[in-house]
Parts: C-alpha cells; structure tokens; sequence
C-alpha cells in the first residue's frame, strides 16, 4: 500500500522559509515520480514541484522558480521541498503524491495522494 506523510508546515512570515518532508513507503522508490502539489481556498490544486526519480528530472511552477528547491532522498525514501522568499500568496494546503508513470506536474498523473500539511503565509 502506497503511503504518502507530509510534515513541515506551520505560519511564517513573508519572506521566511520553511521545510517540507514527505515520507514514502509501498513502493519502489527511486522509480517513481514525486510531487507536491498545492490547494488554495477556492481555487484549483496545482503543481509546485515535481522530481522524477527514475531519472532525476525536476520541474517547477514559474511562480516558485528560484525560491523553491525539491530533492530527493532515495536512501530515506524521502522528498522534501525548501521553501525560501515564502510569500502570502504561497499560502495553501501543499499535497504530497506519487506516481509510477506521470510524466507532467500536473494532479490528473499522479494516483496516490498523502493528507496535506497546512501552510500560512502572513504578510
């Protein structure tokens, strides 16, 4: 059974950092595509950052390029999203997920999902 536990989130203020972790387990980890994904109030879940870990490939949204940096760790089965310039806009519910095939960041490719973990951003 594919697992998928976010932790990290909390409230900072704008222009802080913060540090997501997403734990995996139930598959083979280092042939699968990560995401975290994100979900305002009111608006559409939408992809943040992707890693694929078959080949190392990432991907970014323009609206966090330069800010943000994902990584993986296939020894730990580990992908974590650093979060640095954070700003109010980057407030959201940021979604873990997990998918043998998806070749995009987008939420119609990835099938397992973890619970989400809460982050605030105040201005």
């Amino acid at each position: 059974e594919v697992q998928l536990v976010e932790s990290g989130g909390g409230l900072v203020q704008a222009g802080g950092s913060l540090r997501l972790s997403c734990a995996a387990s139930g598959f083979t980890f280092d042939d699968w595509a990560i995401g975290w994904f994100r979900q305002a109030p009111g608006k559409e879940r939408e992809g943040v950052s992707c890693i694929d870990n078959a080949d190392g490939s990432t991907y970014y949204a323009d609206s966090v390029k330069g800010r943000f940096t994902i990584s993986s760790d296939n020894a730990k089965n580990t992908v974590t999203l650093q979060m640095n310039s954070l700003k109010p806009e980057d407030t959201a519910v940021y979604y873990c997920a997990a998918d043998h095939i998806a070749t995009r960041c987008t939420k119609y490719e990835y099938a397992n999902w973890g619970q989400g973990t809460q982050v605030t951003v105040s201005s």
